[in-house]
């Protein structure tokens, strides 16, 4: 598609990620004027990260679009990112997209749709962790209004892959713990396996309630859940070990949490003020006998992956 061009009214009122006060436009961009900020409109994406956190994420993506240039993400045909999630074209990820579409389709039909129908009008949806932007085109698809979330900005595994589809959303570079959005605007909060990257689970979603009508939902999708945190702590180690081995990383740059528990969502919910709802997708008998062989021989508990429906109580 051409090059992408932001519709003339925003999608969303777009406030300072810092103070939270309301922007001025101001040439290609927003002006913060309490704190002498102008935020960006450059090669299509809307550049909300505050100086100091771009600072602090720059390790982080570096070691991030590392990892995933050597695991072969991305593609250089259009076609790979509109089949996505339910083709992998690349060949490379078919175990991960084959998840994902089923996650998918299980967000779609048990949440979106029943949403869309009872609000009677196209849903306004921030997609946190967007990644190449597939959620928000599939969502667009279906006649939804979506900005698409994320800390990378290439065009091969970021915003950047806005340039791919045929169809267009907002492309915003800003991070989940300060988002540059006003507050009750969003009927849908996902979490797009990304809410696992957090640092503090209770500020993020606090952050997602901020900016989520009352009546709207925030949802987690594609997150390695555990019963027990042994496990998941296990799982973070052999990760760690991975990465330092092939990439020579002497640390991880962004200490995330790196998985969420049964437990955790609880206390979250308690905290909150918020009632979940948890959908299994059907990932087949396969997928489902993972636990059973874990227990036989005595391996640690296998992540589970759920779509997780949160709405205040």
């Amino acid at each position: 598609m051409d090059e992408k061009k932001e519709p003339s009214q925003s999608l969303f009122t777009w406030v300072c990620p810092r103070c939270r006060q309301q922007l001025a436009p101001e040439n290609d961009g927003y002006r913060c004027h309490a704190d002498d900020l102008f935020f960006s409109f450059r090669d299509g994406i809307w550049r909300f990260l505050l100086p100091e956190r771009a600072t602090y994420f720059a390790p982080f993506i570096e070691q991030y679009e590392t990892v995933r240039s050597d695991e072969g993400w991305g593609s250089d045909q259009a076609d790979h990112y509109r089949a996505l999630p339910f083709a992998d074209s690349s060949g490379r990820q078919k175990a991960i997209w084959r998840i994902r579409a089923k996650s998918f389709e299980t967000l779609l039909s048990e949440v979106i749709r029943p949403l869309a129908t009872g609000v009677k009008r196209p849903l306004k949806a921030l997609d946190l962790g967007s990644g190449n932007g597939w959620l928000s085109y599939q969502l667009v698809k279906q006649g939804h209004q979506v900005a698409a979330v994320d800390l990378i900005t290439n065009a091969m595994d970021g915003l950047g892959a806005f340039i791919h589809y045929d169809l267009t959303y907002t492309s915003v570079q800003a991070e989940f713990d300060r988002l540059p959005v006003d507050g009750g605007q969003a009927d849908l909060v996902i979490y797009n396996g990304a809410l696992h990257y957090s640092t503090n689970y209770q500020q993020t979603l606090e952050e997602g309630l901020r900016v989520l009508r009352s009546d709207g939902r925030l949802v987690i999708v594609d997150s390695p859940i555990y019963r027990d945190s042994g496990s998941g702590e296990t799982m973070v180690q052999e990760r760690q070990r991975h990465f330092a081995s092939r990439y020579e990383f002497a640390q991880q740059a962004l200490p995330n949490m790196g998985y969420l528990t049964f437990g955790q969502l609880d206390e979250l919910a308690s905290i909150l003020g918020l009632q979940w709802s948890y959908l299994k997708p059907a990932y087949g008998l396969r997928w489902a006998s993972r636990h059973w062989f874990a227990r036989l021989r005595r391996h640690r508990e296998p992540a589970t992956f759920l779509v997780i429906v949160g709405q205040l109580a």
